[in-house]
């Protein structure tokens, strides 16, 4: 479903924001082999792999647990991203894309951050019309670059249907290990990047169930 930035902005409250623009996408390679677990939380549909690596990140949860992380950092459990418009239109729409994030053989992985929280630092570059890709970088801890040029904007509601969501962990895909405290645009183990937002990882987030909106 695609939206005019302006329509966002008047519907703000019913549809909140996000964004996080570290993540690339692929087609899917695999079928989807996701077993659900009783519902009740959006981490319950975890496979064994997965569910492993949950364990493994919830060792280094700032809140003690993703269960803990969501409820505080994502009560809507609605998560959101940005990508360029020319990676946009080379990785899902040119390749025709089923999930987003990085694929192996496991699955597609995907850093994703709350929506309410980006929706407000979106909201707050904005300038003449167009987002300030180096107000918006400073705000969410990563380079003006990843910013620049027309953007879009992706909203996931991980709760309906459950997805895998976890805490990211050092062996992810896309993970580079920040070498200082002073790294920025790296990853820290715990549910928030170096640059303090809250995150989480999605695996196999679908495009089809992906609400995205064009940002100038």
């Amino acid at each position: 479903m695609k939206l005019s930035f302006r329509t966002v902005l008047n519907c703000l409250v019913l549809w909140p924001l996000f964004a996080l623009g570290c993540a690339t996408v692929q087609p899917q390679t695999k079928p989807d082999t996701q077993q659900t677990s009783p519902a009740g939380t959006p981490n319950a549909a975890c496979d064994a792999k997965q569910s492993q690596l949950l364990k493994e990140g919830d060792q280094t949860a700032v809140e003690g647990s993703i269960e803990k992380h969501l409820a505080k950092n994502f009560p809507d459990h609605k998560v959101s991203w940005f990508m360029p418009e020319e990676l946009y239109q080379k990785y899902v729409v040119k390749a025709n894309a089923v999930n987003f994030g990085r694929c192996n053989d496991t699955g597609c992985y995907l850093f994703a951050a709350p929506t309410a929280f980006m929706q407000d630092k979106l909201q707050k570059s904005m300038q003449g019309g167009k987002h300030d890709a180096a107000a918006l970088g400073q705000a969410l801890g990563l380079p003006a670059k990843n910013f620049e040029g027309p953007l879009r904007l992706m909203t996931l509601d991980i709760g309906s249907p459950p997805l895998c969501v976890r805490l990211p962990v050092e062996s992810d895909p896309g993970v580079w290990k920040c070498q200082s405290a002073a790294d920025k645009d790296c990853f820290k183990p715990g549910g928030y990047t170096s640059g303090g937002v809250p995150e989480v990882m999605v695996i196999n987030a679908k495009v089809a169930q992906t609400q995205v909106v064009e940002v100038p």
